[in-house]
């Protein structure tokens, strides 16, 4: 892989993990919620308007185009495993912004993933 398609993929799930925590932040400040009719319109108002959503969203479109640009320049086999770098960056960054939690079970998972994505990228 070249140094502007690894720089292509690495963007495109830094942006898909910053879509994923923008997401999470915005849902934090909208609160729980039930999927129910009579709701439907006030919780679809405050999501639409949320800026962490809207920017997590952003990032989403922003990261499809990208994403695009690196399979036109990757293989699909070694790119789409390297977006589990995706779950490292979340776990961490969920660690610190939201407080959750990163035991000894999950350090582990994220050790494999690492030697996974590794590996995929050696081949």
């Amino acid at each position: 892989m070249t140094s502007i398609a690894f720089a292509l993929v690495l963007t495109g799930v830094l942006l898909n993990a910053a879509a994923q925590l923008l997401l999470k932040a915005g849902t934090n400040v909208v609160g729980h919620f039930e999927f129910q009719l009579d709701n439907l319109l006030p919780i679809g108002m405050k999501l639409a308007f949320e800026p962490h959503i809207l920017g997590g969203m952003a990032c989403y479109a922003v990261s499809l185009v990208v994403w695009i640009m690196a399979l036109s320049r990757a293989p699909v086999s070694i790119a789409y495993p390297m977006l589990s770098i995706g779950y490292v960056i979340n776990a961490f960054i969920a660690y610190f912004w939201f407080g959750e939690p990163l035991a000894g079970q999950k350090l582990l998972g994220i050790g494999i993933i690492v030697i996974g994505v590794w590996l995929v990228a050696k081949s």
